[in-house]
C-alpha cells in the first residue's frame, strides 16, 4: 500500500492549564487531524484523545505495527470522541458521528479506503466491549487504551506504568468522567435516537433520567 502524501508540519503545541505543551504525532496527516480537533474538542475531551493516543502509540510499538497504521491509530485516537463535538452533533449515535468525521476527514487527505474503514471501526467501535477487540489490530488499540485511561492498569506491563504514567500526566484530566458523560448525556437529552437501550450512551442516559439530580460522574460511566 502506498503511503498518502507527507505535508511540511509545524511543531505542534496544546493548552495544559497556563503551561504550553509541545505535541507532535509524527507525521502530517496526525498532525492535521490533532489541528483540527484542537479547534471543536473541550479541552477535557482533548486531553483524554492525546492520552488515549499515547497509551495506543505504546500498545502499538509493542505489538509492532508500521508507520501508516500507527498514523492511522494516531487519528482514530484523536477522533474517537469526535461526536460530542457540535459540528458533529447529528442523529446518530456519538460514536458513529465520530467515526463518520474521521472518515471524511481522511477522505479529503486521499487515504486508501481500505485504511479509512479500518478507522472508522476503531472509532465506532470503541464502547462497544468483546466486540472491538476482535475486529482488527486499530479497533483493539483504541479499546484498550480508553480502558487504560478510565483506570485499566493490568493493561500495561508494570515496567512501563511508571514513564507512561508520566507522559500522560503533562495532560490533565480536567474532570473528564464528567465533562464526557454530560456531553454524551447532553447530546441525548436532546435526541433520545442518539441513545439506544443497549449502548454505552444508553445507559448513560437512563441513569441520567432516574438520578436528574445526581452531580458529578454519572453514575453509569
Amino acid at each position: 500500500m502506498t503511503p498518502p502524501a507527507q505535508r511540511n508540519r509545524p511543531d505542534m503545541t496544546t493548552k495544559t492549564g497556563d503551561v504550553q505543551v509541545s505535541i507532535s504525532f509524527g507525521r502530517s496527516v496526525a498532525d492535521a487531524a490533532y489541528t483540527h480537533v484542537r479547534g471543536v474538542l473541550d479541552p477535557a475531551i482533548l486531553n483524554h484523545s492525546i492520552r488515549v493516543w499515547l497509551v495506543a502509540e505504546h500498545l502499538g510499538r509493542r505489538q509492532g505495527i508500521g508507520d501508516l497504521a500507527r498514523e492511522a491509530l494516531a487519528v482514530a485516537c484523536l477522533f474517537h470522541d469526535a461526536g460530542t463535538a457540535a459540528p458533529y452533533d447529528g442523529p446518530q449515535r456519538f460514536e458513529v458521528e465520530g467515526a463518520d468525521a474521521a472518515r471524511a476527514f481522511l477522505k479529503d487527505h486521499d487515504w486508501p479506503a481500505p485504511l479509512v474503514q479500518e478507522v472508522w471501526e476503531a472509532v465506532a467501535l470503541h464502547t462497544s466491549p468483546g466486540i472491538a477487540e476482535r475486529m482488527g489490530p486499530l479497533p483493539q488499540l483504541v479499546r484498550q487504551a480508553v480502558l487504560v485511561d478510565f483506570g485499566r492498569s493490568d493493561l500495561i506491563d508494570p515496567a512501563d506504568q511508571g514513564p507512561l504514567l508520566s507522559a500522560l500526566g503533562r495532560f490533565p484530566r480536567l474532570d473528564i468522567e464528567t465533562v464526557l458523560g454530560d456531553a454524551v448525556v447532553a447530546q441525548a437529552v436532546r435526541c433520545p435516537q442518539k441513545a439506544p437501550p443497549s449502548s454505552w450512551p444508553g445507559g448513560l442516559l437512563a441513569a441520567h433520567l432516574a438520578h436528574p439530580m445526581h452531580g458529578g460522574v454519572n453514575p453509569a460511566f
